[in-house]
């Protein structure tokens, strides 16, 4: 069934990871902060968006979806050392935010930018984690779509200039954070890449 594309979505969920049992809960969305997107976006995990996309407002879900139709694999490939001295600001090796456990935004020649998480810093190099923090894990989402319609034409317009850096907030689910947004459009969770 192909997928139904400017739909309005409203979702509120709990994701576990279920890789292991017990399972673990990752995320969730807030009373009054559900998640909201608009479908063929691409704002979502794809097979998040095929499973929630024909369900209707009241309707429940309770899917699994595997590490390969979430955030793939775990790839040791993805540690990488880079030289410390890219992390230098006037001289001088940036530790306030470059620590063990911190995710930072790194950005490549090509001008992409992505995220990765300090696992060690040594005299020269900063051991850095590009893979996806939710990579390798079989992901279990229940929760209940608040709404599901067409979106309007001012909907898509907000969510259009978002997707072209506008505006950026929240609206991730599937595991990349939760909170801070300041504004009511932003979503909590679901799936960003």
């Amino acid at each position: 069934m192909e997928q139904e594309k400017n739909k309005f979505i409203s979702v509120s969920y709990r994701l576990y990871d279920v890789t292991a049992m017990p399972k673990a809960l990752l995320e969730e969305t807030q009373d009054g902060r559900p998640f909201d997107f608009i479908s063929g976006f691409g704002i979502t995990l794809p097979a998040f968006e095929a499973a929630i996309v024909h369900l209707t407002k009241g309707e429940h879900f309770d899917f699994t979806l595997s590490s390969a139709e979430a955030y793939g694999d775990y790839v040791e490939a993805h540690i990488v050392d880079l030289d410390k001295s890219i992390f230098m600001i006037d001289g001088k090796f940036d530790d306030t935010r470059i620590a063990i456990g911190a995710v930072i935004p790194l950005q490549n020649e090509d001008g992409q930018r992505f995220n990765g998480r300090v696992l060690a810093i040594s005299a020269d190099k900063v051991k850095i984690d590009l893979n996806h923090p939710l990579a390798g894990k079989t992901l279990n989402f229940v929760g209940e779509v608040l709404e599901n319609r067409d979106a309007t034409a001012e909907e898509l317009a907000q969510f259009a200039k978002m997707l072209h850096g506008e505006h950026s907030c929240g609206g991730c689910g599937g595991g990349c954070h939760s909170g801070g947004c300041e504004h009511d459009e932003c979503g909590g969770c679901g799936g960003c890449h």
